[in-house]
């Protein structure tokens, strides 16, 4: 193959990349996915070469893994896998976007992508590092403050109960709604660790869901009831959020982790009745009908994060060869804060 003619000499002519071998029955397993080394394509007028340095891994990917029609296509069997990635340009055949410049873009799950250069965003390393683009300046960031503002329709003073409290989602959630005025911030997790680090974030309460019956450890952090439920878990998590919530009280419908994997229908919630009496919203919620609110988002979060307001957690997996692995840790709750893997 000759040098692509937008390329300078030394530009890779090739990469690695992560495909689906085959889509998971139940909880995804490392021979679910392949590492494979893959040509890359000559750049033609207005794309660029992106050399990741930074890739996320996300629970919404799980869902992209069956053959199901839904919010966004599932990914194909041998073919790479997709998600928010960071890099820098390294050739351009764009007068848009230079060499040297750090973009956000969405072809992760590779070391190198050559992508129209529309489709990137082009980020200020200067003002974050590149893996705060895909954790609290990036999806999950905006995906925390449109869930509580726009979905839950946050209030001052209201109680906020978060569950899944320790990811990257979650986490932002508690801090934003304590900096916006709630009364009380709980939050769930699933280890020791991890409710102790909410507590050091600023949540007023929280509790491992392994110590007992979700329902009786939420009605003793809320004894007088919960105004928000940000729900990232489902389950019996929903269910005692549906018990608790007073009355006009408003669930953000985020996530459902607790059901991902599972090959049988959930048990819960049995008592979805209660919203009838209680008057209660149960809002759906994709981050991606609500880029309206971006702007605005990533003002503020910048300020937050500038003053230490907000703590962002991550954590860290090395290279390409991990990122099947760091998937399948971050479903298992692996992790506290962002899953991210450097490339």
């Amino acid at each position: 193959m000759s040098a692509p003619e937008n390329t300078p000499p030394g530009t890779p002519r090739s990469t690695r990349q992560i495909v689906l071998a085959s889509r998971p029955q139940g909880w995804p397993t490392p021979e679910n996915f392949r590492l494979e080394q893959a040509d890359l394509p000559e750049l033609l007028p207005g794309q660029v070469l992106v050399a990741n340095r930074w890739m996320s891994v996300d629970p919404y990917m799980r869902g992209r893994m069956n053959d199901v029609k839904s919010y966004v296509p599932p990914f194909q069997v041998d073919r790479p896998l997709e998600g928010g990635a960071v890099g820098e340009v390294v050739a351009s055949a764009s007068p848009d976007v230079a060499v040297g410049r750090t973009v956000l873009h969405g072809a992760g799950w590779r070391e190198h992508a050559v992508l129209d250069a529309g489709s990137v965003t082009v980020v200020d390393p200067a003002l974050a590092p590149g893996s705060a683009w895909l954790g609290a300046l990036g999806m999950p960031g905006l995906t925390a403050y449109a869930g509580l503002m726009a979905a839950a329709r946050f209030r001052p003073g209201d109680v906020v109960f978060v569950s899944g409290a320790a990811g990257a989602v979650g986490s932002l959630v508690g801090q934003i709604a304590r900096l916006s005025g709630a009364a009380r911030v709980i939050g769930s997790a699933g280890s020791p660790a991890k409710v102790a680090r909410l507590l050091e974030l600023g949540f007023d309460a929280a509790f491992d869901y392994h110590d007992g019956p979700v329902l009786e450890q939420l009605r003793a952090a809320a004894p007088e009831g919960i105004d928000v439920y940000f729900d990232n878990v489902g389950g019996d998590h929903l269910e005692a959020a549906i018990d608790v919530l007073t009355t006009g009280g408003r669930v953000c419908l985020c996530g459902a982790i607790a059901q991902y994997n599972a090959t049988e229908p959930p048990a819960a919630p049995r008592n979805l009745a209660l919203a009838i009496g209680k008057l209660l919203s149960l809002q759906g919620f994709l981050v991606g009908a609500h880029q309206d609110l971006a702007p605005e988002f990533r003002e503020k979060m910048t300020g937050w994060l500038a003053a230490g307001r907000i703590v962002r957690d991550e954590t860290v997996r090395e290279g390409l060869d991990e990122a099947p692995q760091a998937f399948i840790d971050l479903l298992a709750g692996a992790n506290t804060g962002k899953m991210v893997v450097r490339l």
